[in-house]
């Protein structure tokens, strides 16, 4: 074997962004015994850092259970706080909510005989990427590669290679992209994608309120978008002698509009938040930082290419309207954990057509099912049109009067609905 092709480092995964979805796959393959690299352009240290993004994550019931079936739910379970009620309503200009509305609690999902269990938690990011990187950095099929960049990429029926900006090379007999929404390596693929803007920024930040919200989740579709009042673990007062309630806020307004709210002193600001908040938790101040991310669209045209494999928002990245984003690229996970796995066991190529084509099958309906759902609600609620508005109004309040449709809403926010990857069922593939 000639010098230059011992200098190979080989592995069966190589994967490409170690945000959520890449670290999450890159500990669901290490921990099945699939031989893993992980590359980002960012040194990981920073992902969990308090000012990193400030977002926080909807895990639905059976992403939870993945995480527990991988170990590292304990480290994230001080916090996570339980969702234990949603309440959807519309509102107007004035933030005042509908008298009708739609609620859903989580005990509608349970079975006879078994307890209830939390539709999701609400955990900040930095503390789910902080947990992955220890357990990460733990787990000896994994090599964290990081920070480093793909400068090149080669790939045959046979065999795929990266060539980083450090000048090391890798072998894998499987790429997979989870770069996110713009990723080069779906691009260089030539993997054509549906994508639009929305035209709509989502504002984000942290609220302290006077009272608790006690474990229930509020979205109010406002004329420019949802505005979601998501329950957090409560944290310290400003001078550390208290603890205070506090809620995630992700408000979503047209873009111009938006970038007017984002350049308003601390006292305009906080008059705008405020209306559109409401009164029912007490008073509500913003605390901390501002960020805003533009919203859009965007759906590949076909998740796997020739030795590649599209997960998360590189396959899909939806409207955060349901909260469902990342629970899509969780079940992406299992499902790709899984059949590499399968296949693996059976002498078979991991990176093969064949193998890649059963994960596209399987996670093709669910993703389409989510893309037009949330794409379809966005465009449906966020308008001022009282005839619609009047419609909608209707249809929630008729929708919470009927007890089996509320219960098959809740288990699909929960990820109970479907054909359910091992890991998502909470055992090891």
């Amino acid at each position: 074997m000639d010098k230059e092709r011992s200098d190979l480092a080989r592995f069966d995964l190589a994967i490409v962004g170690a945000g959520l979805n890449g670290s999450l796959l890159a500990l669901a393959a290490g921990e099945a015994g699939l031989s893993t690299a992980l590359i980002d352009r960012v040194a990981l240290t920073t992902m969990s850092e308090a000012g990193f993004d400030g977002r926080t994550t909807a895990v639905a019931y059976t992403s939870q259970r993945l995480f527990a079936a991988l170990g590292v739910w304990d480290e994230i379970a001080p916090e996570a706080e339980p969702i234990r009620d949603i309440r959807i309503s519309d509102a107007g200009h004035d933030g005042r909510a509908s008298p009708l509305f739609l609620h859903f609690d989580h005990r509608e999902a349970a079975t006879e005989g078994t307890e209830a269990a939390p539709m999701g938690w609400i955990v900040e990011n930095r503390f789910l990427r902080a947990a992955l990187l220890r357990r990460l950095a733990a787990c000896p099929q994994v090599e964290l590669i990081a920070p480093d960049e793909v400068i090149d990429s080669k790939r045959t029926l046979d065999k795929a290679e990266l060539t980083l900006k450090s000048g090391r090379r890798i072998a894998a007999r499987l790429i997979a992209s989870a770069e996110g929404r713009f990723g080069s390596m779906r691009e260089d693929a030539g993997i054509g994608a549906r994508a639009w803007s929305y035209n709509q920024i989502a504002i984000v930040l942290v609220a302290k309120h006077e009272r608790p919200h006690r474990g229930v989740a509020q979205e109010k579709f406002l004329p420019g978008g949802p505005f979601a009042i998501l329950p957090m673990t409560d944290g310290p007062s400003s001078d550390g002698s208290t603890s205070e309630h506090r809620s995630s806020i992700v408000w979503t307004e047209r873009a111009d509009l938006a970038r007017h709210l984002l350049e308003l002193d601390a006292p305009r600001f906080q008059a705008e938040f405020a209306r559109r908040f409401g009164n029912h938790l007490g008073a509500v101040a913003p605390i901390g930082p501002r960020w805003s991310y533009p919203l859009s669209l965007v759906h590949a045209d076909r998740y796997v290419d020739t030795r590649l494999v599209l997960v998360g928002d590189a396959a899909h990245g939806i409207h955060p309207i349901a909260g469902q984003g990342y629970n899509l690229g969780v079940r992406d996970i299992a499902a790709l954990v899984e059949v590499l796995i399968d296949a693996k066991r059976l002498g078979l190529d991991v990176g093969g057509a064949d193998t890649l084509e059963r994960y596209a099958q399987w996670r093709r309906a669910d993703n389409l099912a989510m893309v037009a759902a949330t794409d379809l609600l966005n465009r449906l609620f966020s308008n001022d049109i009282k005839p619609l508005r009047l419609a909608r109004d209707l249809g929630l309040a008729a929708v919470n009067r009927v007890p089996p449709l509320r219960r098959f809403f809740v288990r699909h926010a929960m990820g109970l609905v479907g054909d359910l990857p091992k890991l998502i069922r909470g055992e090891r593939p």
